[in-house]
């Protein structure tokens, strides 16, 4: 049987279209949600046309978002998961899990799949900083699974990746892409559907900055820099600023929040579902970023991005859209005086990385 484990957003968006392909192929799948993010996680899946999960782990009815109540939340998981585990997997020992990412859920679910005695497969396999605290946790989560040998294959998406995963035990395949580009064409064709012409053509210019990173967030004197910056470009263009929960957390805490709220170049944003992310950025001169997802969806639409931070794991777009920041003044004022010459055209996959998934784990179906 073939099941799939998701606990973040991040993951059900690069996960979406490969549950579709399951689903138009009539394989049935057993999806299993560890919820580390439970915030409007129903409603995405809604808009994706996709299941509700058949067995969730790690409800708490909130966003995992602290340090402190991650490692809580990880070992009640952990222990409920094992437990249980013949329920989670409706008894199947013969099958695969695929799991998305890095983030907590890929180490604590492969070690529960493990308990079952089950193959475990990781979508976008093989990305690595060398860098433990950066980003915190999700290279600590990378290095742990594949040392411990908790993966059988490792889906990767470059010639870079594919290096990295043949440093462990398992089996590398390569992807040729990101399942973000499925992704961003199935938002796409939904916005076609339900929004005929976008829907933000005709405002006024303006930019999207989105972040949420931990390293971003969890010191104020990083975080009051970060924001000082964002301020520094609301000066040449309006800012519209998407609020992830654990962001506003950070910035009330910090007396960081009312700076933005004050400033006439600030539009605050409550955070979008991904479809209507997609939209909002489809029509922005550019996006301000410290996450590794955007980074490779602002390279696939071909949209200007500005990174904050100071290294990335990822290449999508560095050197061609991608600018890397670096938090350096000089270097943010150069991409807001030449951003339109880092646009782009749309980028697609010469195959469809999902596709390549599905076709490689059907032996597994019942």
């Amino acid at each position: 049987m073939i099941h799939v484990l998701l606990g973040t957003r991040a993951q059900i968006i690069k996960m979406a279209p490969i549950m579709h392909l399951l689903h138009n192929r009539g394989i049935e799948y057993n999806f299993i949600f560890m919820a580390q993010h439970r915030e409007t996680v129903y409603e995405m899946l809604d808009d994706f046309s996709l299941k509700h999960p058949d067995y969730v782990l790690g409800n708490v009815d909130t966003d995992i978002v602290s340090s402190t109540r991650m490692v809580f939340w990880s070992l009640g998981v952990l222990a409920s998961g094992i437990r249980n585990r013949s329920k989670v997997f409706k008894g199947d020992k013969q099958g695969i899990v695929l799991i998305h990412g890095d983030a907590p859920p890929l180490f604590l679910g492969a070690i529960i799949a493990k308990a079952q005695g089950l193959q475990v497969a990781s979508i976008e396999a093989g990305l690595r900083s060398f860098n433990f605290l950066r980003p915190f946790p999700e290279e600590l989560v990378r290095v742990a699974t594949g040392k411990l040998g908790l993966i059988d294959i490792h889906f990767c998406q470059d010639e870079t990746a594919l290096r990295n995963a043949g440093r462990y035990a398992g089996r590398a395949v390569s992807t040729a892409g990101n399942t973000i580009v499925d992704a961003i064409q199935l938002a796409s064709t939904i916005n076609r559907k339900n929004h005929p012409g976008n829907r933000h053509l005709g405002q006024e210019k303006y930019a999207v900055v989105t972040l949420h990173r931990y390293e971003t967030i969890s010191r104020k004197s990083q975080l009051s820099r970060v924001i000082d910056l964002v301020l520094r470009i609301s000066k040449s263009i309006n800012i519209k600023f998407i609020l992830h929960p654990p962001t506003k957390t950070a910035l009330l805490r910090d007396g960081l929040y009312q700076k933005l709220e004050d400033s006439p170049g600030v539009d605050l944003s409550p955070r979008l579902n991904f479809i209507d992310f997609q939209a909002l950025i489809s029509s922005a001169e550019f996006m301000v970023t410290d996450g590794g997802s955007n980074q490779e969806e602002s390279y696939y639409m071909g949209i200007p991005c500005l990174l904050f931070r100071s290294e990335t794991e990822r290449s999508e777009g560095l050197d061609k859209n991608v600018v890397l920041s670096s938090f350096d003044a000089a270097v943010i004022d150069d991409f807001l005086s030449n951003y339109k010459c880092y646009r782009s055209a749309p980028v697609a996959a010469p195959a469809s990385p999902s596709q390549r998934i599905v076709d490689e784990v059907v032996e597994f179906a019942d």
